[in-house]
């Protein structure tokens, strides 16, 4: 189980995980999904991945969190909403026994859309 192993696609990924984690993770991926339908799914750094015109957002289950990678950009843009949660420079954990900050995932997907929309195509 988990991100240690390599997984051809997210529907792969989230199928290696216990039904509480999968939730989770199936939540996530259809949060993103809906707001981004345009958004190309796939595995990028062994973790579920959406891009469009580069990486938009990765997120993978670890060992009591659901991990949200949404780049540096998007954790320095909403770092006081994401003071609550144990974070790095790139990445921010929801513990499990939490729900997930949907609106807060949300915004920071939004944001991410609107920043890779502004680069050059790829």
């Amino acid at each position: 189980m988990g991100a240690e192993h390599s997984y051809s696609s997210i529907d792969d990924y989230i199928q290696a995980f216990p039904a509480e984690i999968r939730q989770k993770l199936v939540e996530i991926r259809s949060l993103i999904r809906q707001l981004v339908p345009e958004a190309e799914e796939k595995i990028s750094y062994r973790l579920p991945t959406f891009y469009l015109n580069g990486n938009l957002v990765h997120f993978g289950a670890f060992s009591s969190h659901i991990g949200f990678y949404p780049t540096s950009s998007g954790i320095e843009k909403f770092k006081s909403e994401l003071s609550q949660y144990k974070h790095s420079k790139g990445a921010v954990q929801f513990p499990f026994d939490e729900a997930l900050p949907v609106d807060l995932i949300a915004r920071i997907v939004r944001f991410r859309v609107e920043e890779n929309h502004a680069r050059p195509r790829k």
